[in-house]
């Protein structure tokens, strides 16, 4: 990477770099971000991810298996507990990696945008 140049969007979060170096380090477990990049020290605990990309996969993930549901009901009516095995697992494992991508792309927004609380 040449000094100067940022990493695309897409490739911090996907694959959860840091937004000023570019280097896989903006995660210390699966969705939990590390207190700094440990290549170039930026402060990942200095940006307010907050909820905002938990607010959108509810309605995401939400969307995606409601759909996916009703259309397995029509087309082969299984029982409940199938049901149950396929959209918990489901549902939890779209949350998980769509959460960490999410996460990561609000946070290199933020520093993109150089982002901050409102001033009066």
């Amino acid at each position: 990477m040449t000094a100067g140049a940022t990493p695309a969007l897409a490739a911090i979060a996907l694959r959860g770099c840091c937004p000023r170096c570019g280097k896989a380090s903006m995660f210390a477990g699966v969705i939990a971000f590390a207190p700094r990049c440990r290549v170039c020290g930026l402060d990942f605990a200095a940006f307010n991810v907050g909820d905002g990309a938990a607010s959108f996969l509810i309605l995401i993930v939400g969307a995606i298996v409601t759909g996916l549901a009703i259309w397995v009901e029509l087309a082969f009516e299984p029982p409940w507990w199938l049901h149950v095995l396929l959209w918990l697992p489901l549902t939890i494992a779209l949350t998980l990696a769509l959460l960490r991508v999410s996460k990561a792309l609000l946070l290199a927004l933020e520093f993109r945008n150089n982002a901050g609380e409102g001033h009066l």
